[in-house]
């Protein structure tokens, strides 16, 4: 595995397992699978409702908590100072861990400058060994740098592509910031895998335009962790491990026309405040 080290010197994978609209009987049926495979990075959240169904996966493979990184992300309903205190050990619950490795908030609204105050207590009494921010844009990932006493040391964020986030990246990389990238394949759209520069480079390398993408990201310095549910494709995804792409081949995707496909809604869309309580997790 391809590892980067963080701020404070925590190592992270490059690859990982996103568990994103994953049911936890999905997520019971196909995490073993991703395990198997060899992924030991897991990317879950409060909002995915399936903590519980990756603690209990990542306890019953018999492989020590140790050997995994583990990722969760908290909702924008906890990000009051106490609420966040609260939310955090809840979490640790849910997934039946003493700690995690990277805690994230979520979503860029509400009191977030209190719940960091929080991370930062959580990362200090050893509940979890990084912490970071979700979809936060560059003024409000300010408005938190503006109080924090701890840079966050991760950044996830769309990145794929055709939303490669080179601007972020040049604004975060002297803070030692380290970014993740959802919707690494596109969400689904296949023409991202028909761009030309893509193409040419799976043919020349033997690989899939999806393993394309892939590689590219991680020789960017970037963290991904792309969903499926299809062990196939989860060998194929470890396999972006094994192949280098030329400079030539990293220029030409990076000259591919900016189209990302989010953009996060400066006020708080209504779902952020409608979705029903986390302990209904099963």
């Amino acid at each position: 595995m391809i590892n980067f080290k963080l701020s404070n010197g925590v190592e992270i994978p490059a690859l990982g397992y996103g568990v994103f609209q994953m049911s936890s009987a999905e997520v019971r049926e196909h995490l073993p699978q991703a395990i198997a495979c060899g992924f030991r990075h897991i990317d879950t959240a409060n909002g995915y409702y399936n903590e519980v169904a990756v603690g209990e996966a990542v306890r019953a493979c018999g492989i020590p908590r140790e050997e995994f990184f583990i990722t969760t992300k908290l909702w924008p309903r906890d990000y009051g100072y106490e609420d966040c205190r609260r939310a955090i050990d809840v979490s640790l619950e849910r997934l039946g861990m003493d700690y995690v490795d990277l805690m994230l908030l979520h979503q860029p609204y509400g009191a977030y400058t209190e719940a960091w105050r929080s991370l930062e207590e959580a990362l200090a009494a050893g509940k979890v060994r990084a912490i970071g921010l979700s979809n936060f844009p560059r003024h409000k990932f300010q408005e938190v740098m503006d109080v924090a006493t701890v840079t966050p040391q991760v950044a996830q964020v769309e990145l794929n592509p055709r939303c490669n986030q080179h601007a972020l990246k040049e604004w975060l990389e002297p803070l030692g910031v380290v970014l993740e990238g959802w919707y690494p394949l596109g969400h689904g759209d296949t023409e991202l895998l028909e761009i030309p520069a893509i193409v040419q480079a799976a043919k020349a390398h033997g690989v899939t335009p999806a393993q394309v993408c892939l590689r590219w990201a991680i020789q960017e310095g970037n963290v991904v962790f792309p969903k499926t549910l299809n062990p196939e494709h989860m060998r194929e995804n470890l396999a972006v491990l094994d192949f280098e792409l030329t400079a030539e081949e990293m220029a030409a995707i990076d000259a591919i026309p900016q189209a990302p496909y989010y953009a996060v809604p400066e006020e708080a869309p209504a779902f952020i405040n409608e979705m029903p309580p986390f302990d209904q997790q099963m």
